[in-house]
């Protein structure tokens, strides 16, 4: 593509952009101090927590009548793994870089896009001085957005050095993120994670929804990330789920899904043009569910402004009310992965007489839906990959005996908060219940037919089922061999 027609395809997005939201260029703004305390969304144990709202849900279905399903959720300190969510282009301020302030938008994209993961994590969500909506156009051309970008990037770094130091304590963590988020979190990933294996370990998966996360052509690393990969298979872990949704076909020109017309990559120097392609990893495939997928969505309305008036524009009307937490509106729809005019999308069409979400802003598909259309498939996907996480972290070492009581101990290592235990006929069983990662000792003590043949033989030689088992998700087992010895 040449320069003429990337200057076109940039002019044509940004005048997109401008009249659909009502916006004005703002360059020349000047932008916030280089540096900010740490402020959190969402974070463990704080009050009015956006993240951590109820999960009662009315789901309507064509021709049935409404039920109410509630995900099941374990208290905060008791999920094994945590999830660090940064959030989209949402806030209402005008410049170039946002305040740290908790304004109502914050607060509204955090339970429409974060909330249901915390059927799975503990959340954290860090305020950072982000491009806010009336800084799109400046960030569409390219210019000048360089140094508001590096500032927001530097919020949202200090922040996941803070998490790692004062909150993770070994913990596994999830990446989420949507827009300007993902954005942000491509550069952590990119510049600090792959770079430090004591982080890139705890990495249990990403979900890096709607900001054109990049990859070789044909393959599932070489574009952002040179180790980490995109996600292929159901229940693989350390790897990034990525995808932009369209209800239409994208034409020639697409915000998201083709690098050639990514306008993001300049203010953020990441991997563009011929030779990348932009990922799109099928969530149906990835969480094993199949069939038509739902929308999710709050009940609460989200706080006024340019987003607010975007889901209107989006569902074709108001949102769905009901008088649980959250509502899944009787349409749904199918879809998969396919490149199209060169833009590689989570393309859907509704079925049943559904209706059609409408595309908003042009050429950004069903941007306001990414991370609602399916959300069930996205906790999955998070369950799955928390679960291969922890069954890999979770180790028994070699046992040591003791000969003149015939009992033995094992070390084990739990990843994350839950209850280990020792379990085998002939053996008392133990068990532990550990509030965080760490390693402890469960000790085999012969009873029955195993102590009555170590008096008779000096000897019995039994196998150990070692189980952890998390407040949410899958046990964990491993088998252990053991000889005791009594002399």
């Amino acid at each position: 593509m040449g320069e003429v027609r990337r200057g076109r395809v940039r002019r044509a997005a940004l005048a997109a952009c401008a009249a659909a939201m009502g916006l004005a260029c703002v360059a020349g703004v000047g932008a916030a101090p280089a540096r900010a305390d740490v402020t959190w969304l969402c974070h463990p144990g704080q009050a009015d927590d956006p993240c951590e709202i109820p999960l009662d849900t009315t789901v309507r279905e064509q021709g049935r009548p409404d039920r109410v399903e509630t995900p099941p959720r374990a208290p905060s300190a008791k999920r094994p793994v945590d999830c660090f969510y940064v959030y989209p282009t949402v806030s209402n301020q005008v410049g170039l870089n946002t305040t740290k302030a908790r304004d109502p938008e914050l607060v509204s994209i955090a339970r429409y896009q974060a909330a249901r993961f915390s059927s799975r994590c503990r959340m954290f969500a860090p305020i950072y001085r982000q491009f806010p909506l009336a800084g799109i156009p400046a960030l569409a051309l390219g210019g000048g957005a360089t140094a508001p970008a590096g500032i927001a990037y530097g919020d949202v770094l200090e922040a996941w050095r803070s998490y790692l130091e004062k909150d993770n304590g070994g913990r596994g963590v999830v990446l989420l993120s949507h827009s300007q988020g993902t954005l942000m979190l491509r550069q952590l990933l990119r510049q600090e994670i792959e770079r430090r294996p004591e982080q890139r370990r705890r990495l249990v998966g990403a979900v890096l929804l709607g900001g054109n996360v990049t990859v070789a052509k044909g393959r599932t690393t070489g574009g952002d990330f040179r180790d980490i990969p995109i996600c292929s298979a159901r229940g693989e872990a350390g790897c990034i789920v990525a995808y932009s949704t369209y209800s239409t076909d994208p034409g020639a020109v697409s915000f998201f899904g083709s690098t050639q017309t990514d306008l993001t990559a300049a203010a953020f120097n990441t991997p563009r043009g011929a030779g990348f392609e932009v990922a799109c990893t099928d969530p149906g495939v990835l969480s094993g569910i199949g069939g038509p997928v739902r929308v999710t969505l709050p009940t609460t309305p989200f706080a006024a402004g340019p987003i607010n008036a975007g889901i209107i524009v989006t569902n074709g009307g108001p949102p769905p009310t009901a008088p649980t937490t959250w509502v899944e509106p009787a349409d749904r729809a199918v879809g998969a992965c396919r490149s199209i005019n060169g833009a590689n999308v989570f393309r859907y069409d509704p079925v049943d007489g559904a209706r059609r979400p409408n595309e908003f802003p042009p050429t950004w598909g069903t941007h306001l839906l990414d991370m609602n259309l399916g959300t069930e498939r996205l906790t999955t996907i998070v369950g799955l990959q928390a679960d291969r996480f922890l069954a890999q972290g979770f180790t028994a070492g070699k046992a040591r005996r003791n000969t003149r009581t015939g009992a033995a101990t094992i070390i084990v290592t739990a990843p994350g908060p839950g209850t280990v235990a020792v379990a085998a006929a002939g053996v008392v069983g133990r068990s532990r219940t550990l509030g965080s990662p760490r390693s402890t000792t469960l000790t085999v003590t012969p009873r029955g037919a195993t102590r009555r043949l170590l008096a008779r033989r000096g000897r019995a030689t039994v196998r150990i089922a070692v189980r952890y088992r998390p407040a949410v998700g899958a046990v964990a087992t491993r088998t252990v061999r053991i000889t005791l010895l009594r002399r």
